[in-house]
């Protein structure tokens, strides 16, 4: 059959699509900005008149409204967080919601294996090419997994949505209803930049040499890194996102990804988030390539391009060097994403370093991010064999490979000034000084 013929017998209206969801389903939605606004709306609009009960909705960053945590709709929906934000903590903490901690990287194996069975994917896609293939554009990762392993699967097409090139593609014979709906994408603007992340970004930027290969998170502390980089030469991306700072070296001639061993002259990621700016820069720029998160974030594949310079972030660290990037004691804030995954494939990789920046300083101040222990009931997310390299706008703490004695006074070196004498007491007792 014609994919032609296809396409125009399975458009539907937004409404019509999540009538197909039913009591008891599991829903998996396409990630971050990649999310289908229209079709997860219409789901929460429709959720008395369809009669949902016990519907599972699976997410990850949840960039849209998640109207499915809301408390009036705790009996049609709840939510499975792989990873939480703001719009989708309350609602697992208080336990109308439930969380599963796994690596990035192993999400699309849950979905293929069985382990986590997909009734329904919820999904965006870019306009079909001449051949039937439509981009799921800015969000691969988790997605095209999701999709390919769905009962049913329904997509958003957007005229807006950009073509991103990589293994990024399904067929429109994949797709079982479309709804098209030319909706503005999800944006996510650029971290406010203070004075303390200046000064983080700056020591983080000293450790990045020329002909690097870097992995960013999310938010002000990577933002203000790139700040700091527009002089070096022949920088790579191999990164599990990037936004619009990575655009910016790029066209500064900062990132070439000449000095990769794989994907040379290619940035590779598995989800996009950002402004305008970016989803026009990536759209069909065959300098960009998307794949699925189990290869990008795959340790075995970020360890094969040398010099791997993994950046991330984290909400404490003890003196022991084990780091605290999710939980606020024993309360979930977010999930353990692709940082393990770049951090052991930094470490693999030759020349590799591995990063964890944060501020000295929590609560306005009041509080140390570098502690005697991690809070009672907090996660540790990167052990303490894992780390490398611990940067505070104080100083940089290398950990890797120093004694328990010498890390602790490393970190204490680089923790706020006004924290260092009870951190330095704590010292004392346990190392009989």
């Amino acid at each position: 059959m014609d994919w032609r013929k296809e396409f125009a017998d399975r458009i539907v209206s937004a409404d019509e699509a999540v009538s197909h969801i039913k009591s008891g389903d599991r829903v998996v939605v396409a990630h971050a900005c990649g999310e289908p606004v229209v079709l997860t709306d219409a789901m929460v609009a429709n959720a008395e008149k369809c009669g949902y009960k016990d519907v599972e909705i699976v997410h990850m960053v949840a960039m849209g409204k998640a109207g499915y945590c809301k408390p009036e709709m705790a009996e049609h929906f709840r939510h499975n967080g792989l990873f939480l934000g703001g719009s989708t903590r309350e609602a697992v903490n208080s336990g109308r919601g439930d969380f599963t901690t796994i690596f990035f990287s192993e999400v699309p194996e849950l979905f293929r294996s069985g382990a986590m069975p997909v009734d329904v994917a919820l999904i965006q896609v870019s306009e079909p090419d001449s051949h039937g293939y439509c981009s799921l554009g800015i969000s691969c990762d988790y997605t095209k997994a999701a999709a390919e392993n769905a009962k049913l699967v329904i997509a958003q097409i957007n005229k807006k949505y950009p073509r991103v090139l990589g293994d990024n593609f399904i067929h429109v014979s994949k797709l079982n209803y479309i709804v098209e709906e030319d909706s503005d994408l999800i944006e996510l603007q650029p971290a406010k930049i203070g004075d303390v992340q200046r000064k983080i970004g700056e020591n983080v930027a000293q450790l990045v040499k020329d002909g690097d290969c870097l992995q960013l998170g999310i938010g002000a502390i990577p933002d203000a890194t790139l700040l700091f980089l527009k002089e070096k030469k022949h920088l790579g991306i191999h990164s599990e996102m990037f936004s619009d700072g990575v655009v910016e070296l790029i066209e500064a001639g900062v990132v070439d990804n000449s000095c990769k061993q794989i994907d040379k002259g290619i940035c590779v990621a598995n989800f996009l988030m950002g402004t305008k700016r970016l989803y026009d820069f990536v759209d069909d720029n065959p300098m960009v390539a998307l794949k699925p998160v189990d290869v990008v974030n795959n340790p075995r594949v970020i360890c094969q391009n040398d010099n791997v310079v993994s950046i991330n972030s984290c909400v404490e660290v003890d003196l022991m060097g084990q780091v605290n990037s999710e939980s606020i004691g024993p309360k979930q804030i977010s999930g353990v994403g692709g940082q393990v995954d770049f951090v052991r494939g930094a470490n693999m990789s030759k020349g590799g370093r591995a990063i964890m920046a944060m501020p000295a300083t929590a609560a306005h101040g009041k509080a140390s991010r570098i502690v005697p222990f991690l809070a009672h009931g907090g996660v540790v997310t990167t052990s303490r064999n894992d780390v490398d390299y611990v940067v505070t706008e104080y100083g940089i703490a290398q950990l890797h490979g120093r004694t328990l004695r010498d890390r602790a006074k490393q970190l204490i070196a680089i923790a706020a000034p006004e924290f260092r004498d009870e951190l330095q007491e704590e010292y004392k007792r346990r190392f009989h000084e």
